[in-house]
């Protein structure tokens, strides 16, 4: 049993289907499960639609609208036949989210996000299930939250393991081709949830976990793992093998390509991950595996952009002890704060966080009641792995500086 994932880049448009269908033939789809994600930038405008949903309801069919004429695009050129079944099947997902909205009445924004957002992933794997089949490609399209099932943390749901594996386990034919949607689970009362944005990657890593895989491929529009995102940093370069310690570090600080949690269950059971290009489907990109060592031994660059430095100190200059540093955390616990790094000193403690639940305002007052404190916003979190002096160098030129932190393996610095 192999696993494969196809990220939105990968299946943005028709071409990317019809490419994703050349993979498959290229590189052989027996005994494969695969997972996609939604199409394109499918998942921001679904964002868009949520949020017009709470703050905008005159656009907000408007904004359903412009996500259906772009799959209805893709379908035009995929299919010859207007009156193929699939285009029922599509429009008919569109009216369940018409319909959610015209029945909901939590005004929970994560129980909301959670029953609308995987809709990208729903239709886009039923336009690629239905287009494989129509060019024999024979496929089984899986409901992914029929099979993994979570507790009702919406937006960053936790598996039930034992009642995951039971299903997977029991329910998917692993001698067919079977595809299924990334991203999403089900609570015990059978409402959607998610695994965390980017969580198409961990899905692909709990379905090699529970069905014993021997392999998990990440496609990608990159080579393999880099060695730094060339979005922000030139001359990057590809890891031909890393270990899983090693990848789990890098996501850990913020590496895009591995999802923070997809290597845990791989590990477990030292199941191999392969990134590749789903553009050079032949060419070995990058394996991540037990005991593997870096290669080549390279300084590894990571950026977190849109963070908060937060810097705290008492009121009347005494000690930050700790007391002061476990109030401090059951509050980034309360506000569901993502802390990226901290440094403290004796009478000052400063913390590099996200604000993904937008609640960095309440937060800060409740702070402000206890400590002194200060904030600078859109600050940008630099990562170097296996540093050199002349990397160091070259990433802190004409940057403004914050905070910066050296340890043996690893060095942080926040810039304005």
């Amino acid at each position: 049993m192999q696993i494969f994932k196809f990220g939105g880049a990968s299946v943005k448009d028709a071409e990317g289907v019809k490419n994703l269908a050349h993979v498959l033939k290229t590189v052989g789809y027996s005994n494969t499960l695969i997972v996609v994600s939604a199409m394109g930038k499918t998942t921001n405008a679904m964002e868009t639609v949520i949020a017009n949903y709470f703050d905008a309801k005159h656009e907000l069919q408007s904004s359903i609208q412009d996500v259906k004429k772009y799959h209805n695009n893709i379908l035009l050129d995929l299919f010859e036949n207007e009156h193929h079944l699939v285009f029922g099947t599509v429009d008919q997902l569109f009216q369940e989210i018409i319909q959610f909205f015209d029945h909901n009445k939590s005004p929970n924004y994560n129980f909301v996000y959670d029953q609308v957002i995987g809709f990208g992933e729903l239709i886009s794997t039923t336009i690629i299930s239905y287009y494989l089949n129509e060019i024999g490609v024979a496929n089984t399209w899986l409901d992914v939250r029929e099979f993994i099932k979570t507790d009702n943390y919406y937006r960053n749901a936790k598996i039930n393991w034992i009642q995951t594996q039971a299903l997977i386990s029991t329910n998917v034919d692993n001698t067919k081709l079977n595809i299924t949607q990334g991203f999403l689970g089900s609570d015990v009362n059978n409402f959607t949830t998610t695994l965390g944005r980017e969580g198409s990657d961990y899905t692909a890593a709990v379905f090699a976990y529970c069905l014993n895989a021997n392999s998990v491929t990440i496609w990608k529009d990159v080579p393999g793992v880099l060695n730094a995102d060339p979005r922000y940093f030139e001359n990057a370069e590809l890891l031909h093998q890393i270990s899983y310690t090693e990848a789990i570090e890098m996501s850990y600080y913020g590496a895009s390509v591995i999802h923070p949690k997809t290597l845990q269950p791989l590990q477990r059971k030292e199941i191999p991950l392969y990134v590749k290009s789903f553009l050079n489907p032949e060419n070995s990109g990058t394996t991540v595996g037990k005991d593997l060592d870096l290669n080549p031994k390279v300084p590894c660059y990571i950026l977190k952009q849109n963070q908060i430095l937060i810097s705290i100190s008492s009121l009347d200059f005494s000690y930050i002890v700790e007391d002061n540093i476990s109030h401090i955390f059951s509050l980034l616990h309360e506000y569901k704060m993502k802390v990226s790094m901290l440094q403290n000193s004796a009478i000052s403690f400063s913390i590099c966080i996200e604000n993904n639940y937008n609640t960095l305002e309440r937060l800060l007052l409740h702070l402000k009641a206890k400590y002194k404190v200060s904030a600078h916003k859109g600050v940008k979190l630099y990562t170097i792995r296996h540093y050199n002096p002349q990397a160091i160098n070259d990433l802190e030129a004409q940057k403004e500086i914050l905070l910066k932190q050296i340890t043996p393996e690893i060095v942080q610095i926040i810039t304005k």
